[in-house]
């Protein structure tokens, strides 16, 4: 068992799917003598007492994340603060490596010539230091794909008030879940100051399928009312239709809201349906919004300066990379096999 499977990309199913299984695999359960498929039966519920083991596992990592995310607040708190510009780092803690060895690399003279030149431009054109790091989190957006497919022009000016974004874990005894929430400094848009988006999860094997169980699943997810000042909803927008009466002919406009694409769509997501009947564009639609809300608890919350400056990303690119190199090693692989098949072939035969 794979402790880090709780924690990170692998240790999250998305709801909806479940195990293939091959004809063969129960054609070939057919063919075995009655007593040696009777004895294949007992270790079948073996498995699954195993999976009820994992499960259990699932949920203590759950509490492990729960216990360290208080030991990380702290430090995201301060992570904030400095984002905010409420408080200013001191030079120790400003003090990153790689500013270090670009001194040490600078000649003595040329330091020197720079910092006269520097002095001179800001004497020339004093300078207006910005406070904390100016659109953070919207540059961050900007920048991650899955996030920007979502974002619209007209976003961009909301999320600059995003202060911070945090992952709340469930309380023990509690059903399993993750709430995300959106911190906002008081802006014209909306009077919430957090907007938040609780994920359900289960972390136990399907009775009708206990074998498909790799770890804990989304399975809903829950958004908020967002509370618009008027005129400043962006998920909507107004359109204006003519209609031409019948029996007179005479033409009147009429005003409607319908909704608009917008990143503010993602605090009210398409629901689950208790029948479990939903249509493919629904399906897909629910299951990126599940992928996203666990991107932005795994990858976004806690790497978020990575993100920002693209180091993450380059991280990101370099594993999708080696993922497919991999798979054209493979494909090539398989060519050469059907080669070698073909070599074998006897024209006479």
């Amino acid at each position: 068992m794979d402790a880090n499977k709780g924690k990170g990309d692998q240790g999250m199913q998305i709801s909806g799917g479940q195990m293939d299984k091959p004809d063969s695999f129960h054609n070939m359960e057919s063919l075995l003598p009655k007593a040696v498929k009777r004895r294949v039966h007992a270790l079948k519920r073996l498995q699954v007492q195993c999976a009820n083991i994992e499960a259990k596992f699932y949920e203590e990592v759950h509490e492990l994340e729960r216990k360290y995310a208080a030991l990380y607040l702290p430090i995201y708190d301060k992570r904030r603060d400095i984002v905010t510009g409420t408080v200013e780092p001191t030079d120790e803690e400003c003090e990153w490596q790689s500013d270090r060895e670009e001194e040490e690399e600078l000649a003595e003279e040329v330091k020197k010539k720079a910092a006269i030149e520097d002095e001179k431009k800001e004497e020339a054109t004093p300078e207006e230091d910005p406070k904390g790091i100016p659109e953070f989190w919207l540059t961050i957006f900007k920048s991650v794909d899955m996030l920007s497919d979502l974002l619209q022009e007209h976003d961009e000016p909301i999320l600059k008030h995003l202060k911070d974004i945090q992952v709340k874990f469930s309380e023990p005894g509690q059903p399993l879940s993750f709430t995300l929430e959106f911190h906002f400094e008081p802006n014209g848009y909306f009077n919430n100051a957090v907007l938040t988006k609780v994920y359900k999860m289960k972390s136990e094997p399907d009775t009708s399928d206990p074998f498909s169980f790799e770890g804990p699943e989304i399975i809903d997810c829950e958004g908020c009312q967002i509370d618009w000042h008027k005129g400043k909803d962006v998920t909507v927008k107004t359109i204006k239709k003519k209609q031409k009466h019948k029996g007179r002919g005479t033409v009147r406009t009429v005003t409607k809201q319908v909704p608009n694409d917008s990143f503010f769509n993602f605090f009210n997501p398409i629901k689950v349906s208790p029948e479990g009947e939903m249509d493919e564009d629904s399906e897909f639609t629910l299951a990126t919004d599940f992928e996203i809300g666990h991107f932005f608890r795994e990858r976004i919350v806690p790497r978020a300066v990575l993100y920002f400056t693209g180091e993450a990303l380059e991280d990101d690119e370099s594993f999708e990379e080696e993922e497919l190199e991999e798979g054209d090693e493979e494909e090539q692989d398989e060519e050469g096999d059907d080669d070698d098949d073909e070599g074998d072939y006897d024209p006479k035969a």
